[in-house]
């Protein structure tokens, strides 16, 4: 962290530099399927990986941020990287840098390309950071797909407030002679990713045009220009995981991953991803009252608080209870447009605080203030110190649903709590 620039900027130049020292690790990939977006990014790329696996295939991985352990980061042809060869890598690339400018995010890349270098692999799923055209990832010169996932407002402060220029940023990661897939979108975004790939002579595949996806009973059904194919349900809870899981089929399909249906099902009913509306037992559940249900969801946007709505309101139609949301959020985030998604569904907030950490760049808002917003939309709202100082406040006089959310960091902190971290 002592050596990243004092104001910043998206560019690719320091990293660029640092990859020729390197002897540019980048360029000796197994094929790479770069993924972008706003919402769906991780989940899409979990669906991927379980289908290679399933399919017999060793995949590397790289997605941020990490939840628990910084070595979720890298996964090395299905294995979180060692500590040793993680740190080894590491050091070895900060020598190279001799104290040179560099950002975390961009030494962290460089380490990526540089352990799947050093592991066989067939392919690499590689997610964006921030953006796209000016991420450190996108120095791949050649990547064999691209995929962009949902599109929304986030990061305004980097990428624009509006659609419009955000979608501009991620469909930066294209490339002339690539492949694009792209999730079902808002128009203002596919408008603007569609004009970009006519730019570079790409005719992307569409979600909900060219290929599409969809519950049928306890089943999923998908389909593209070549038929259906009957499926088991998506491993990930929530209805919006049908759409990532069917984005993550038609990517693997279009870029022309052979792949039999028997594989495709069950990697999509194996996935794992976790924080992504993911039940929670073990530990914290048990200071709930009895037959009670614990939730963690790691969304901290507007667009992921309206998924984790929809998911929780088609639970609640199958098994009601009381819902009490436990929410701790970064200070940038929109506090006022994530809760009031939540309005009819939950009656209780109860905020505590983001824990802290040297990764975390901005600050956690205080509780008292999360607090204070959601009293202002007319929930019963409190606050406490942790989160099992908040489950102690939960009722127990009846079976009640509690949900854990708003941040990754929270997320990765109770995942710990709970002693069940990422393997």
């Amino acid at each position: 962290m002592a050596l990243h620039p004092k104001k910043m900027d998206l560019s690719l130049g320091r990293l660029e530099r640092l990859l020729n020292q390197m002897d540019n690790p980048e360029r000796r990939l197994p094929p790479v399927i770069h993924v972008a977006g706003t919402n769906g990014k991780g989940s899409t790329i979990a669906f991927m990986r379980s289908i290679l696996e399933a399919a017999g295939k060793k995949v590397h991985v790289y997605t941020s941020p990490h939840l628990s352990r910084f070595n979720e980061r890298f996964r090395l042809a299905g294995k979180l990287v060692t500590d040793e060869r993680l740190s080894e890598t590491l050091e070895r690339i900060e020598k190279l840098n001799d104290g040179q400018p560099i950002t975390f995010f961009e030494l962290t890349t460089a380490a990526a390309f540089d352990l799947f270098t050093q592991v066989e692999a067939d392919y690499v799923l590689l997610e964006t950071g921030l953006g796209g055209r000016m991420d450190s990832t996108n120095v791949i010169p050649a990547p064999l797909g691209c995929v962009i996932t949902p599109i929304s407002i986030d990061h305004v402060q980097f990428l624009g407030n509006t659609i419009e220029l955000i979608a501009f940023e991620k469909a930066g990661i294209m490339k002339p002679g690539t492949k694009a897939v792209f999730s079902r979108q808002k128009h203002a975004a596919m408008d603007v990713l569609e004009k970009r790939a006519a730019q570079l002579g790409i005719t992307p595949f569409v979600g909900g045009q060219d290929f599409d996806g969809y519950p049928e009973r306890d089943r999923f059904t998908y389909h593209d220009l070549n038929g259906l194919e009957d499926l088991s349900a998506p491993g990930l809870k929530g209805i919006h995981q049908f759409e990532n899981a069917t984005t993550a089929i038609a990517a693997l399909k279009h870029f022309g991953v052979e792949l039999t249906t028997d594989a495709i099902s069950k990697g999509v009913a194996g996935t794992q991803w976790p924080a992504r509306m993911m039940p929670l037992p073990g530990l914290l559940q048990n200071s709930l009252a009895p037959h009670s249900d614990l939730w963690l969801d790691g969304g901290h946007n507007v667009a992921g608080a309206q998924v984790l709505a929809q998911g929780l309101g088609d639970l609640n139609q199958r098994q009601s209870r009381p819902l009490t949301l436990i929410l701790g959020m970064l200070a940038n985030k929109d506090v006022e447009g994530y809760l009031r998604c939540f309005q009819g569904l939950a009656k209780n907030i109860i905020a505590i605080p983001v824990p802290a950490d040297d990764m975390t760049t901005n600050a956690g808002s205080s509780p008292e203030t999360l607090s204070e917003i959601a009293a202002n939309q007319g929930f019963a709202s409190t606050y406490a110190s942790d989160v099992k100082s908040a489950l102690q406040l939960v009722r127990r006089d009846a079976p009640q649903r509690v949900v854990i959310c708003g941040s990754l960091y929270l997320a990765g902190d109770i995942l710990l709590e709970n002693k069940t971290p990422p393997q």
